[in-house]
């Protein structure tokens, strides 16, 4: 089950195994020099598919990817962005990474301690800014812009606040709520920054009872489907 961009792009999905795929958009990323590459190439478009694909862990899909079986292409999109993004995969275990191309190379950030990722910037940047605001405490300060930094900073510490519910109805719950938290109302973009936009999906995948919940902006409803 995936959620799809330009109806071309899986960008976010689960597989029968319960492994969650998830691409944001990250101005940073650098792919390095297709011209000279001699690997195969893939459509950034196809990334988080090749992964739903032919891994069932986040451990599988860290062995596989690690050894770069290809160069990925990022194309212009029809607003005229490149399409530029970062991974993130996590499975039933609770294993968690996130995937990034910075300078031509493969950045692979493995554990279950990373399971927050918004947009730009850089990951290793977004942990130093979150370690920051630990510092602060949320229930004091949180930044409440609509930068993907802010908005990393307040799910990071929402996130370690919420409840830990074992009723998989209460759990989805409550990730919904931290979601639209830190969404980016409709009507809010920046055309010289295009990681600064309007939120226009929410999806919340539950791996242990393999269901995919979709939620559009545009739609006050939420649909799911599951795997039989």
């Amino acid at each position: 089950m995936i959620s799809s961009f330009y109806n071309v792009a899986t960008v976010d999905g689960m597989n029968d195994n319960g492994l969650i795929a998830n691409v944001l958009y990250l101005v940073e990323a650098d792919y390095g020099d297709l011209a000279t590459s001699k690997k195969a190439k893939i459509s950034i478009g196809a990334w988080a598919q090749y992964v739903l694909d032919n891994f069932s862990t986040v451990d599988e899909a860290v062995s596989g990817l690690q050894k770069e079986p290809f160069v990925i292409v990022a194309p212009t999109l029809p607003n005229g962005a490149k399409a530029s993004g970062h991974l993130a995969l996590s499975d039933v275990t609770g294993d968690s990474s996130v995937f990034e191309y910075l300078k031509g190379k493969l950045i692979i950030h493995h554990g279950a301690q990373y399971r927050v990722m918004t947009n730009s910037p850089s990951y290793d940047e977004q942990l130093a800014i979150e370690n920051y605001w630990k510092d602060v405490g949320g229930l004091k300060f949180l930044p409440g812009r609509a930068r993907s930094a802010d908005r990393f900073a307040r799910i990071s510490w929402n996130l370690n606040a919420a409840p830990k519910e074992k009723d998989s109805r209460l759990a989805t719950a409550t990730t919904f709520s931290l979601i639209r938290a830190i969404s980016v109302p409709l009507g809010i973009t920046d055309p010289e920054r295009p990681n600064i936009a309007s939120t226009v999906w929410r999806t919340v995948s539950d791996s242990k009872e393999k269901l995919y919940y979709f939620e559009s902006s545009y739609n006050p409803a939420i649909f799911f489907d599951q795997f039989s």
